[in-house]
């Protein structure tokens, strides 16, 4: 199952996306590695995770430009090195989101 990982995230945003919430998540896979809930930038929460095949991935809201309450439902993204890894952790996190 999708896990914290310490490795190199690269990759980009090939349109998978899940709807939850940051408590659910850090509940789930663990506190994010990148906290800058102010609204102040694209980004306020990003978690650098990798599949139980070791592919890296991203998790991380895009574009909200305002704090986000931890258990405001919003949609994230998933980002990484093709749409097959990203479909992946999308399964992968549904599975133990849905626990």
């Amino acid at each position: 199952m999708a896990k914290l990982s310490n490795k190199n995230s690269g990759g980009s945003f090939h349109d998978t996306t899940i709807k939850t919430t940051v408590n659910k998540l850090e509940q789930t896979i663990g506190q994010a590695q990148c906290i800058y809930n102010s609204g102040d930038d694209k980004v306020n929460y990003d978690w650098c995770c990798e599949t139980e095949d070791g592919d890296v991935f991203t998790i991380y809201d895009w574009k909200e430009y305002r704090p986000i309450g931890s258990n405001e439902v919003i949609e994230f993204h998933i980002g990484g090195e093709t749409k097959s890894i990203t479909e992946q952790a999308k399964m992968e996190l549904l599975a133990i989101l849905n626990n």
